[in-house]
């Protein structure tokens, strides 16, 4: 019998060694002065002395990928801005309880491997980790020939992160009267995404959606800056996810104690997260109309003929993450987040003392 090598099985390493040279430096532009050593090892050292400045350091940790969102990189060739979503939807969470990120982790799975390609999307991870302030610590690529297409690719990672006991968020502060604020979302973040194929872009082709416009299909929106004219389809659609790990820790920084909780809206969208950041016996009471619905959001709504109701329990709606605050401080809080946040509601008794928090719309 003759020989039948790795490669000729599916698994390339020499383009693999190719694939960890060409993201070398991204990785290490991340790093902060806490990394110990280089990529190469069996496993991402971190020093953990900050801790020792924390009087009980809580570590809180976040796993996700990136979802079917994914197939729409596939047509339209751009997978750096998926790489960021990957990091912004574990780093989102872990912020939500008040925890800066440290450090994250991703994994590649690829039907085979072509370093150009695993550049790009590891340049995207490494811009999502700047700009949650974390470093990009060690990750694997693993081809799997026979189990996926030669084209074909999933993300995941996680991300660690820390918090002072005492400095951490929740619904165990949360109130009557405390004041709901919004930031806005980016766009579709990176939910939804399989109704988002099967009722809008399934139907269209590459060309479409390289060329055509929001206002092509009636989307559009007064209250959001307009650059449906010029933004296609592709792009609006591939937006990366937000970050706000710098928002909600300057938040914090500044106000201590009254911010209260924070939910990151994501599958689900408003309905079925804001209600995990409150406590029992309490409701959040949501202000319809109150913020902008960015058109990409509209113009799937519309293909998909979603109810409102439906809509706002699959889609962020163009909220993509909700500050709790003590009422008397949300015009200071308004004011240091500007223009992209907006008060949307406040917290209310629930009817029956003990009962499961609940999001009600007015």
């Amino acid at each position: 019998m003759s020989e039948i090598t790795y490669k000729q099985a599916g698994v390339d390493i020499d383009e693999g060694v190719r694939a960890v040279d060409a993201i070398k430096d991204a990785v290490r532009a991340t790093y902060t002065p806490e990394v110990i050593g280089d990529l190469g090892g069996f496993g991402g050292l971190f020093s953990a002395a900050a801790l020792k400045e924390m009087d009980d350091p809580i570590l809180v940790s976040g796993t996700d990928g990136v979802g079917t969102k994914l197939e729409l990189a596939k047509r339209v060739g751009n997978h750096a801005s998926v790489g960021i979503d990957l990091v912004a939807m574990c780093a989102n969470d872990i912020v939500t309880c008040g925890a800066r990120p440290l450090f994250f982790l991703d994994y590649i799975a690829l039907g085979a491997l072509d370093a150009a390609f695993v550049a790009e999307v590891v340049g995207g991870i490494a811009e999502g980790c700047k700009q949650a302030g974390c470093a990009l610590i060690g990750g694997e690529m693993a081809e799997h020939p026979g189990v996926m297409a030669a084209t074909d690719y999933d993300l995941s990672g996680f991300c660690v992160g820390a918090v002072d006991r005492a400095q951490m968020i929740g619904p165990d502060r949360v109130g009557t009267g405390d004041v709901i604020i919004g930031l806005a979302s980016s766009g579709l973040h990176s939910n939804g995404y399989s109704l988002v194929r099967r009722a809008f872009t399934d139907g269209l082709s590459d060309e479409e959606l390289h060329s055509k416009t929001l206002p092509d299909f009636g989307a559009a929106s007064d209250d959001v800056p307009d650059t449906s004219n010029t933004t296609t389809l592709a792009e609006a659609l591939l937006a990366p996810t937000r970050m706000y790990v710098k928002d909600l820790l300057g938040l914090i920084k500044t106000f201590g104690a009254d911010i209260h909780a924070a939910a990151h809206i994501t599958g689900g969208g408003i309905t079925e997260n804001l209600n995990r950041a409150l406590p029992k016996g309490n409701d959040a009471l949501i202000k319809r109309g109150s913020w902008a619905v960015p058109p990409v959001i509209e113009a799937v709504i519309d293909a998909a003929s979603l109810s409102e109701e439906e809509a706002l329990k699959t889609f962020n709606m163009g909220i993509g993450l909700a500050i709790i605050v003590e009422s008397e401080c949300a015009s200071k809080v308004l004011k240091q987040l500007g223009d992209d946040a907006v008060i949307i509601g406040k917290i209310i008794a629930a009817t029956l003392p003990d009962s499961e928090p609940c999001v009600r719309y007015e």
